[in-house]
């Protein structure tokens, strides 16, 4: 097998809490408690969990828009989480991100011009004004929007015509890995689609690789290669699409899946009903951090221990789950 694109190692993120008159250290959030997972070139990993389970921050501490706290990232053989100032700026050229809001992210003082270019001044992508206004209709053509929009400004685009212009700025360095967080979830449902067949057309035109952040989990089927379930700021099962979808092993993915609608009313799915509420990241429970509220959780083996990721016998193709009953 080749090298893979991305490595992650282990990556935590914990963010201090600070309390008191003195404003000392009096707790940390736990938002990515030690994931690992390896990302192939022009694959699609869909990266899936509730609300506040570290899916965001694992993108972001990937790329240092925040620091992770321990852990390792390498790109190519390179060290992410050990580069310079410079290095790091090198290797921003290759990975690029798009963000969830499409309203907060885009400089509304900008025009579209200088919100797409700003990424080809900085890397001096562009030698003369005629080259880079080229670019930008390039890139605007390239997302399904024309070359008048240059001029505009954000607040004169729907949502979907914002997250377009999002895309086109992240494609212009020409990046091979682009990480999506939550880049369909605030749009309406039909644009949704738009928008994921333009990200599909563009990964086979410019052999993108994609770490696609979602919590819809029909989109993340229809466009992971793989999936990745995580669950208070650990992955606990990843396996190629098909395989988690038909046979998911976790009892925490089980219950995800039970709740995903199904538009054949004459088809009925059993609903696991998930007892509790989250647990804080701030207090996470001992061993598996699942157990609290799961349905075979054993005294004195979840509780206690924690489960690693393991292959799951028979699969042959990569499933893995964290869980010490199932396997």
């Amino acid at each position: 097998m080749s090298a893979p694109l991305l490595k992650v190692d282990k990556l935590v993120k914990h963010f201090p809490v600070k309390g008191g008159l003195l404003k000392r250290e009096v707790g940390r959030v736990q938002a990515v408690d030690g994931v690992s997972f390896e990302l192939a070139k022009g694959e699609t990993l869909g990266v899936v969990g509730e609300s506040g389970c570290g899916k965001s921050t694992t993108g972001r501490c990937i790329l240092r828009l925040i620091e992770p706290t321990s852990g390792e990232v390498t790109f190519e053989g390179k060290s992410v989480t050990g580069a310079g100032k410079e290095e790091l700026r090198a290797l921003a050229r290759d990975m690029q991100i798009i963000f969830q809001d499409p309203y907060a992210s885009l400089n509304p003082r900008m025009t579209v011009s200088a919100i797409i270019g700003e990424a080809l001044t900085i890397h001096k992508l562009t030698k003369s004004k005629a080259e880079y206004d080229a670019r930008i209709v390039e890139l605007l053509e390239t997302v399904g929007l024309s070359a008048d929009h240059m001029r505009r400004y954000p607040h004169e685009f729907s949502g979907g015509q914002r997250q377009r212009i999002g895309i086109a700025r992240a494609l212009a360095v020409n990046p091979k890995l682009i990480i999506c967080d939550e880049a369909v979830s605030a749009l309406d449902v039909s644009i949704q689609a738009q928008v994921i067949n333009l990200l599909e057309d563009l990964q086979a035109q410019f052999g993108l690789t994609y770490m696609f952040i979602a919590h819809d989990l029909s989109v993340v089927e229809h466009i992971s290669d793989r999936v990745a379930v995580m669950y208070l700021g650990r992955i606990v099962e990843i396996a190629s699409a098909a395989d988690l979808y038909t046979a998911p092993r976790h009892p925490y993915t089980e219950a995800l899946l039970s709740a995903v609608p199904i538009p054949d009313p004459q088809v009925r799915r059993k609903r696991i009903m998930l007892q509790g509420d989250v647990p804080s990241p701030l207090n996470p429970p001992t061993g598996c951090h699942f157990h609290t509220r799961c349905s075979i959780a054993q005294k004195g083996l979840c509780d206690v221990q924690r489960p690693e990721l393991k292959a799951v016998a028979g699969s042959g193709n990569g499933h893995q789950v964290a869980c010490h009953l199932r396997s």
